[in-house]
């Protein structure tokens, strides 16, 4: 079963989509504390029910129904470093963040004055209740400087309600949210009349768990990635139990003969943990 495509409108009210959500910090970006938000999303506000499905079966991926977009995965963390370290720029590109889950890579790419962001996940819950309400909470603290990525752990300081969205800055009228299965929400994008150009930068982290799932991310990549553009991918070496892996996913880049790839960094810390810079072939 293939999840359909859809794009989520921006509401007008922007304090009903802050409205009873708890904010935590990290590396200076605001995000929904998950802990609470598994509490109180129920009903209407889950009708995919992948809240209560994952709370109940103690998983963080459940194949083709929740693909763990409810967590912040540990290298999105190594991600957000690297374009520090490596002074990626952001300025007038047009970027997707692929997989996006809360929306952290794509916030950062707001930050560093992206013309265009498009936040994706599989899941339209994900996009409703985290994704969104990120980026707006982000939007409002936009004068606030990013992090410096050396301190990983959220910050102590106690959680509070969500400010209200007074004078949320136009920087939402350069974001759009999709959800839905990667070559629908492709699809979705390159059937629609809206005016649409392809991305000079895709990020995505840990989406390269599932080798099933490898053919539909490389077709994605090649059908909305510039012919001069970048993909900036983080992944663990190897997922456990599910059988994917960076340097698994780099053989099948290979195979297919569309892209070239480089590893630009290697993290040793716990699992180990790369970042691969993937590019056409035929780009500059």
């Amino acid at each position: 079963c293939v999840k359909a495509a859809k794009e989520h409108s921006i509401p007008e009210d922007l304090n009903k989509v802050l409205e009873n959500k708890v904010m935590e910090t990290v590396l200076d970006l605001s995000y929904i504390k998950l802990s609470v938000l598994e509490i109180m999303c129920s009903g209407d506000t889950d009708r995919e029910g992948i809240v209560s499905k994952s709370v109940s079966s103690h998983s963080d991926l459940i194949p083709g129904v929740y693909e763990g977009g409810l967590k912040i995965w540990e290298c999105t963390f190594d991600l957000m470093e690297y374009f520090s370290e490596a002074e990626i720029e952001f300025t007038n590109k047009t970027v997707l963040d692929l997989g996006c889950g809360a929306g952290l890579l794509g916030i950062v790419a707001l930050r560093g004055k992206a013309d265009r962001v498009h936040f994706q996940d599989y899941n339209s819950t994900v996009i409703d209740e985290i994704t969104l309400p990120n980026v707006v909470a982000n939007c409002i603290n936009e004068g606030r400087r990013m992090g410096s990525g050396k301190d990983r752990k959220a910050s102590k300081t106690p959680s509070k309600r969500a400010r209200k969205a007074e004078g949320s800055p136009n920087v939402l009228n350069r974001c759009r949210f999709f959800s839905g299965e990667w070559s629908q929400v492709s699809q979705l994008l390159l059937s629609s009349n809206k005016p649409f150009s392809k991305y000079d930068i895709i990020l995505t982290s840990e989406t390269i768990y599932n080798p099933d799932y490898y053919s539909a991310l490389h077709d994605t990549l090649a059908e909305l990635l510039d012919k001069n553009g970048c993909v900036y991918l983080a992944s663990k070496v190897h997922y456990f139990g599910v059988g994917g892996g960076i340097y698994l996913f780099e053989k099948f880049i290979e195979k297919k003969n569309v892209f070239r790839t480089n590893m630009v960094k290697t993290i040793n810390q716990g699992l180990q943990r790369c970042i691969m810079e993937i590019a056409f072939k035929d780009s500059c």
